[in-house]
């Protein structure tokens, strides 16, 4: 295979010599220029721009890429070459007629091998697009965004076009002083407002959203526009999808209802968690829901020593092994399936003395509301049996840090689900200080996409169209991503002292009808189309749900999104005695389950 780097510098050489002897030539027809100069000038300028061509890396870039980095490079090795060569001849004090050589020389070197890459990368690309346009029908696209990242996604996309198979049309910005400019040959042809006409005017069926700061609001505002147009619209990944490496600028993602409540992305003490994680060996319950798998994703990106996935379904942890396995494949971390149930006491003795974990993030429970209510004993067995198992084993076995994920249906909990959450807590919070290991709980509220949340459910009866379902049209809940809330159950681990019951700022409460209506504008219906009905509440579901008690509250704040709550309850003893005195119907246990849970918000 011919090598590139070879053929670079064949051609630059030729070039240096080409532009000697022109030179020679054209000052020999005015003036007398001795060739014996010409050779030894050349001899000196060929040696010196191989030095500085090497050191200025011209020789192996790729030439499709040729850009001003590139350009700047060849400018400075062939004008140091020329420059220090000059330098030499008139400290040997070598006639002018001479020093005019490599003057002319220069400049004409300097101009032939700038333009040799330019044309080359102008015949490279020339000859791509040619392939892609016979090999793959192309369609026509909007960039909305003529800033950084518009740039950035547009550099992207030319470079990859085969993949995106999008032919840019141009720009779209709402900044007026940005109208009919030029970005990277592309034209600003409008606002979003204009839209409608110049989807029609340019044949567009792509529209690619390339504002990372755009809003809630602005985001609806381009859904107005956009839907009645039959097109299709994406973003770009975050930024900090981008900057970690994971995806690149061109892997388009639809716009989502997360767009839509106008979340700000959470900042991460990256140092903390890089240092109480990496080279360390974690344990994930639930490693295949919704949380627990999340937990697992993000984890991997601090390099732990080993990671463990613990969870009774087969098939999930199947799912998320495979997937880090495949995401994660340059790690060292030692991936390990752990088939368990938690309610094995003496199974998850053997896994903690086994692998000895130093960290343990435990999502595993039951936490369908309306389920759990007809099945009180399975949730008395798996949230609040299996979080006992899954603490007293760590304790047991010296683990560092504990961090249970809780809920903020555990604040004056009317339900079975949520009371078992509180007694949850309890006994993670009351095993603090009797032993070496810190134990934690983190109180969240609900998130967007998560098994059983109700933006799937919404997507679903969308899908066949309608009506929405929503049982109150007065409900409000907290919303978070589950990458969100993810993030921050590691950074409240990397933060515990033990005892704490860390809550998590959700921002503001958003209303669940409000939510069915973005989810209908998102999909691109209006309301009259797919109508939203309300069907009346649910067995142990509230209106409104909480994080906190008001005696709860406290002014200690330990991250921007986290707190740390003013919890009391019974200690670990009393709560082992009540739950162990429990009775067996299940009418009477959801009652007494959820009254001992109000109580200890009481002591």
């Amino acid at each position: 295979m011919t090598n590139p780097v070879a053929i670079i510098l064949l051609v630059d050489s030729l070039v240096i010599i080409f532009a000697s002897l022109i030179s020679n030539v054209y000052l020999g027809a005015m003036m007398s220029v001795s060739r014996r100069y010409m050779v030894f000038a050349l001899v000196i300028q060929w040696a010196l721009y191989i030095l500085f061509g090497n050191l200025f890396n011209v020789f192996n870039r790729i030439n499709r890429y040729t850009s001003i980095s590139s350009l700047t490079a060849i400018f400075s090795a062939v004008t140091l070459s020329s420059g220090i060569e000059l330098l030499f001849f008139m400290w040997r004090k070598v006639p002018f007629a001479d020093l005019n050589q490599t003057i002319s020389s220069y400049f004409i070197s300097l101009l032939l091998i700038l333009s040799s890459r330019i044309v080359w990368r102008i015949i490279v690309e020339y000859q791509i697009a040619k392939k892609e346009e016979q090999g793959c029908e192309m369609e026509n696209a909007f960039i909305i965004g003529a800033g950084k990242a518009g740039e950035l996604l547009y550099n992207s996309m030319k470079n990859n076009s085969s993949k995106t198979h999008l032919d840019i049309k141009g720009f779209i910005d709402d900044d007026i002083n940005k109208y009919k400019t030029v970005l990277m040959d592309q034209k600003v042809l409008g606002c979003i407002d204009d839209l409608p006409k110049l989807v029609k005017e340019y044949d567009v069926t792509v529209l690619t959203v390339a504002i990372p700061s755009m809003t809630a609001e602005q985001y609806e505002h381009l859904l107005d526009v956009v839907n009645p147009l039959n097109v299709k619209l994406y973003t770009i990944p975050s930024l900090e999808e981008l900057a970690t490496g994971k995806v690149s600028v061109t892997k388009f993602r639809e716009i989502d209802v997360v767009d839509l409540l106008g979340r700000d992305e959470v900042k991460l003490d990256m140092n903390t968690i890089q240092n109480q994680i990496a080279n360390q060996v974690i344990l994930v319950t639930g490693a295949g829901g919704s949380i627990g798998s999340e937990i697992c994703r993000q984890v991997m990106n601090f390099s732990p020593k080993k990671l463990l996935l613990l969870g009774h379904g087969e098939n999930s942890i199947y799912l998320i092994e495979k997937e880090l396995r495949q995401k994660f494949a340059e790690k060292n971390t030692e991936i390990v399936p752990v088939i368990a149930e938690i309610r094995d006491e003496k199974r998850m003795e053997e896994v903690m003395s086994t692998h000895r974990p130093d960290i343990v993030y435990h999502a595993a429970a039951h936490k369908h509301v309306p389920l759990m209510e007809y099945n009180p004993s399975e949730a008395l067995k798996n949230n609040i049996y299996g979080t006992k198992n899954v603490a007293e084993a760590a304790l047991n076995n010296g683990v560092k840090s504990f961090v249970m994920v809780s809920t903020d249906k555990a604040v004056n909990p009317p339900n079975v689900m949520g009371a078992t959450k509180r007694v949850a807590e309890m006994i993670v919070t009351g095993l603090n200080g009797k032993g070496s290991t810190k134990f934690s709980a983190v109180r969240f509220g609900n998130v967007l996409g998560s098994r059983g949340s109700v933006v799937p459910l919404f997507k679903e009866q969308v899908a066949k169209g309608g009506p929405l379902t929503v049982t109150d049209f007065r409900m409000t809940r907290y919303f978070m991503t589950i990458p969100e809330a993810s993030r921050l159950v590691i950074q409240s681990g990397a933060l515990a002292k033990g005892g704490e019951i860390f809550i998590l700022d959700m921002g503001e409460p958003v209303k669940i009808y409000d939510l069915a209506k973005k989810v209908i504008k998102l999909s691109g219906y209006t309301e009259n189309e797919i109508p939203i009905i309300e069907t009346g509440i649910r067995p142990g579901e509230k209106l409104y749900e909480e994080l906190l008690v008001s005696k709860e509250r406290s002014n200690e704040q330990v991250h921007e999104k986290i707190f740390v709550g003013n919890v009391k309850g019974f200690s670990y003893e009393e709560v082992l005695e009540k739950v162990a005195s429990l009775p067996k119907n299940e009418e009477a246990l959801a009652r007494e389950l959820v009254y001992f849970a109000n109580k200890s918000s009481e002591e």
